[in-house]
């Protein structure tokens, strides 16, 4: 008789267990290690944020919040701030900045790319008394890339923005526009040796009542400039930076700018130094579609009037050479100072096409704080220092 013993032929297999908690073992170890960077980049981005508010501490421009938190877990790392506020205390009298709301992040490969949004309305006050200026909007977002040692660009973008000043005891519009942006980036040099910085500004329908009348309908802007001068990138108030770039024969390089308000067309380009009293110093060349409204608009008639009389060019000589070219021309430059100051300030310049149009190309000088159009003084600058 055979003893051994007898498998049945159909008889289940043992069952592995571990290869059921292995793959669990791998989730809850990849878990605790994506945890562990989470925290880990949470804290880089918190030492960031500190970090940017140190650099700001130093140049005198104090960072606060009521309450901070930092939050985004799994993906993203969230520093919300409540009731954030800026005091400038290198100004006299100190002024403070204050906003509703806060949120800085960042993606969690990513700590060094900061990305704010900020909820209004952004007040500005003199240190405990009431605002005089404040700004709200739909969407304003911020983006900063690079750490406060080296920043390499930021980046600022506005929907809908509109401001306020205080007068009397009320708010009344001061400026508006559909859109509103700001980029700046580091061009050349770094941030602790001569920083190159280039800027770009656009706007879309901006208006300012309160300001000019040139700036009270809609208008569309593009500036592209370059900064040099700067010795470095450290933290310090702006009437110093700005006298440094002055001491270093520095300026802004405007590489194109380009503004249109109804049929009024203007593109430009140059460079304007500082001069050692903050005056503004230098030479945009210019070139105006639609010059005869501008110089309404900026109310620069008498002035080009009284220049051209200066110069032997008075109302009756220019409209009499007028009427020879075709009669009854003169008579009606007569009745139009505007008409007289286009043509005068079209004699003093060149015509040249822009986008397709007929226009005048002049300079735009500014001299001892003097603004020249041509060599018509237009108007009298302030120093920025």
């Amino acid at each position: 008789m055979n003893n051994a013993t007898h498998i049945p032929p159909h008889a289940p297999r043992r069952r592995r267990p571990w290869l059921i908690a292995l793959p669990l073992a791998v989730v809850v170890l990849a878990a605790i290690a994506w945890s562990g960077f989470w925290f880990y980049a949470a804290a880089q981005a918190d030492a960031a944020i500190a970090g940017w508010r140190a650099r700001e501490a130093e140049a005198g421009r104090i960072q606060n919040c009521a309450n901070q938190s930092i939050g985004g877990f799994p993906f993203r790392i969230e520093a919300h701030c409540a009731s954030p506020t800026v005091e400038f205390r290198t100004m006299q009298p100190p002024f403070t900045l204050a906003a509703k709301d806060a949120l800085i992040a960042a993606q969690i490969y990513s700590p060094t790319l900061l990305i704010g949004e900020f909820a209004g309305p952004l007040t500005l006050a003199e240190s405990g008394r009431v605002p005089i200026l404040s700004a709200d909007w739909r969407l304003a977002q911020v983006s900063v890339r690079g750490t406060p040692q080296a920043p390499e660009r930021v980046s600022v973008a506005i929907d809908q923005p509109q401001m306020s000043r205080l007068s009397g005891s009320t708010m009344v519009p001061l400026a508006r526009a559909t859109h509103a942006e700001l980029h700046g980036r580091m061009a050349g040099g770094s941030a602790s040796q001569d920083p190159v910085i280039e800027a770009v500004l656009r706007l879309v329908q901006a208006s300012a009542p309160g300001l000019h009348p040139a700036t009270a309908r809609p208008t569309d802007g593009e500036i592209d400039a370059v900064l040099t001068g700067l010795k470095d990138f450290a933290p310090k108030p702006w009437p110093a930076r700005l006298r440094e770039i002055a001491a270093a024969g520095g300026g802004i390089e405007i590489k194109r700018a380009r503004l249109q308000q109804d049929d009024i067309l203007v593109v430009g380009a140059g460079t304007l130094g500082l001069t050692p009293t903050g005056y503004f110093e230098g030479q945009l060349d210019i070139t105006v579609a639609g010059l005869d409204r501008l110089i309404t608009l900026l109310g620069i008639d008498q002035a080009v009037q009284q220049y051209l009389s200066q110069h032997g060019s008075s109302v009756d000589k220019l409209a009499s050479g007028l009427d020879r070219i075709l009669p009854g021309l003169g008579g009606a430059v007569r009745s139009n100072s505007g008409g007289l100051a286009t043509i005068g300030i079209a004699m003093l310049g060149e015509p040249r096409e822009i986008e397709g149009r007929k226009g005048i190309s002049l300079p735009l000088r500014f001299k001892d704080g003097t603004v020249f159009l041509g060599p018509i003084a237009v108007a009298q600058s302030v120093p920025i220092f």
